[in-house]
């Protein structure tokens, strides 16, 4: 069995999610689509200079995933500016934050994104294990970013 994919911690949502070349003003055009993470990992290492162990450090990933998606992010946006693709940002395996959840009835902890949060906050969301929508955030929430982003220690903006 294959083992889930880590969350890709991102700092900042784009606020352009599209990129047209000026000649290719038409429908129908080749397109490439940059993840969220691809996107976080070029600002971090080539907009803000950083080595690649603070990135990968920042983003809450190993430095060989790390550079995974920075090659590929990188392809992607080679090919869009040599062959007049557009580039459209979107989705991925990211969260602007993470944080632990339990399982009020079976006891079991994970780590969840805080988009998921949310849904944990309002009782839409069930226990991975049993089922249960007696989940919450944990009470000990000590995690690296949980404390200050938690829904249940109240949640700042960046």
């Amino acid at each position: 069995m294959a083992r889930p994919t880590k969350w890709r911690r991102i700092e900042r949502m784009p606020d352009i999610l599209n990129f047209v070349p000026t000649h290719n003003a038409t429908d129908g055009i080749p397109s490439n689509i940059l993840k969220l993470e691809e996107l976080e990992a070029i600002r971090l290492k080539d907009l803000e200079g950083l080595e690649q162990g603070e990135c990968a450090e920042r983003m809450e990933i190993s430095r060989p995933t790390f550079q995974r998606i920075l090659l590929s992010a990188r392809e992607k946006i080679a090919d869009s500016l040599v062959n007049g693709k557009t580039i459209h940002i979107e989705g991925g395996n990211f969260t602007q934050n993470i944080c632990k959840a339990t399982c009020l009835d079976c006891g079991r902890e994970w780590m969840e994104s805080y988009e998921n949060l949310e849904s944990i906050k309002i009782g839409g969301f069930a226990c991975p294990a049993c089922g249960s929508l007696q989940v919450s955030c944990a009470q000990n929430c000590k995690e690296k970013f949980g404390r200050g982003n938690c829904w249940r220690h109240g949640r700042h903006e960046r």
